[in-house]
């Protein structure tokens, strides 16, 4: 039957998370500001939804982590996009186009 709720909105973050890692390696705080940024301060990733879900992620394989010295001269783990990470990008890209022309059709004709 369809994914309860809590995956949907686990998905959409998961897909935001994977999108922004496409523009390269980006540690905890770069992720949760480009997405912020990106969407003109509409979405805002907290601390407490974003490292379960990078963790997550990682546990699949899609991302891996690595310390490394951030812009200011802290550690900091930096996250990148796997080639398997890609691929599910690219689903998860398809899967959100066909769920926003669902909702957007429901939206017109109800």
């Amino acid at each position: 039957m369809g994914k309860p709720k809590n995956d949907v909105l686990q998905g959409t973050l998961d897909l935001l998370i994977l999108k922004t890692l496409g523009k390269g390696p980006m540690h905890g705080y770069g992720i949760a500001s480009h997405i912020e940024r990106s969407s003109d301060e509409l979405l805002r990733v907290e601390e407490g939804s974003l490292y379960p879900a990078l963790h997550r992620i990682e546990q699949t394989g899609w991302i891996r982590a690595e310390w490394k010295l951030s812009e200011n001269g802290h550690r900091a783990r930096f996250y990148r996009l796997t080639r398997s990470g890609l691929k599910q990008l690219l689903a998860e890209e398809e899967r959100w186009q066909k769920l926003t022309q669902g909702v957007s059709k429901v939206l017109r004709f109800a």
